[in-house]
């Protein structure tokens, strides 16, 4: 019990360092983003999006390279996918009322997050079928080599030459009053502070594996990703109590974007090649897709979340939660192959 006690509070002090180095990153971000003159929706779904994600990034590299744990690094980016499309709209809603969207939300933000995840499904199925792992008995094993890992960095590519072809037609002004040298280093301190509170995350998540006899990625999937969601939810949260629906919703997808086509191929693109066990990476993505599709479904129609779609986004989180439990428990074990 002592060792849980140190792990969780170790886990505390990490999502404190987190905390603060998000919100220094962000305000920072924000600033940058002005001072470059984008417009609402490309602040949310690039500027702002990256910045409350380099958290997940460094998630998945600290956990790849100092801990072995590439499959913990892909459980955080999927529990916070997951909490992004189902906490934070449904919460935003709560605190803020209902949140309009808007047909550029739904028909371009949302469709190509759809294309995300199915591109990442894509390059996990690519690496079993032509780079499997011989000797893994009956896991189905493959690794995701360099060329494979550039293939969602591409797409992401293609997302960000859309973004920047939208400010070049809104034609959006600066903000010529912000100094950008303090505003840089103010974003350099950011990232440290983010550095310091993943890796107290991720050494949390390893240890209650080890304490519990359960896989690493599980608690990746509940310890880190609540941790490394706080920066999207408090910004989505702020944005909807500033009665600005366009980026909590757009910095939600984007966010989501850069985390599947980004951050988890940059784990790759580092070490070289890492295994995927896709037994496991299945039924994540399943209930990824699932959330997936249940947030295009309320969000299209009437263009509006009402309060009761937002409760049913929260229930839809509580049973993924609920799931995860119960696998932790062993008393469920479709991730335990």
């Amino acid at each position: 019990m002592i060792e849980i006690a140190v792990l969780l509070a170790l886990a505390a002090v990490g999502t404190g360092v987190l905390w603060y180095g998000s919100a220094r990153l962000e305000e920072a971000a924000n600033d940058l983003a002005a001072a470059y003159g984008l417009p609402a929706v490309v602040q949310g779904a690039v500027i702002a999006a990256v910045g409350s994600s380099m958290p997940e990034l460094v998630s998945v590299l600290l956990a790849t390279l100092l801990h072995g744990e590439f499959e913990l690094g892909v459980g955080s980016i999927v529990g916070s996918a997951v909490f992004n499309l189902l906490a934070i709209p449904g919460l935003a809603v709560v605190v803020g009322g209902g949140i309009d969207t808007s047909r550029e939300l739904v028909y371009k933000e949302s469709l190509f997050y759809m294309l995300a995840v199915a591109s990442l499904l894509l390059t996990f199925s690519l690496a079993v079928i032509y780079n499997p792992v011989a000797g893994s008995g009956r896991l189905i094993q493959g690794n995701v080599s360099r060329p494979l890992a550039l293939f969602p960095v591409a797409l992401y590519g293609l997302y960000i030459f859309t973004q920047y072809l939208d400010a070049a037609d809104e034609g959006a002004t600066t903000d010529t009053s912000v100094d950008m040298l303090p505003t840089w280093l103010q974003f350099g301190v950011g990232l440290v502070a983010i550095v310091v509170g993943v890796e107290a995350l991720v050494r949390s998540a390893v240890g209650l594996g080890d304490v519990f006899g359960t896989p690493s990625f599980l608690w990746g999937m509940t310890v880190v990703a609540a941790g490394s969601s706080l920066p999207d939810t408090f910004v989505s949260l702020a944005a909807a109590q500033a009665d600005r629906p366009t980026v909590t919703l757009a910095n939600v997808l984007g966010s989501n974007t850069f985390d599947l086509l980004v951050a988890i191929p940059v784990g790759v693109l580092v070490a070289g090649s890492l295994t995927v066990n896709f037994a496991h990476i299945v039924p994540m993505m399943a209930f990824l897709v699932l959330a997936t599709i249940v947030f295009f479904a309320i969000s299209r129609t009437e263009m509006r979340l009402s309060t009761r779609e937002a409760w049913l986004l929260l229930g839809l989180y509580g049973a993924f939660v609920c799931w995860l439990l119960l696998e932790s428990l062993r008393i469920v074990t479709v991730l335990e192959v």
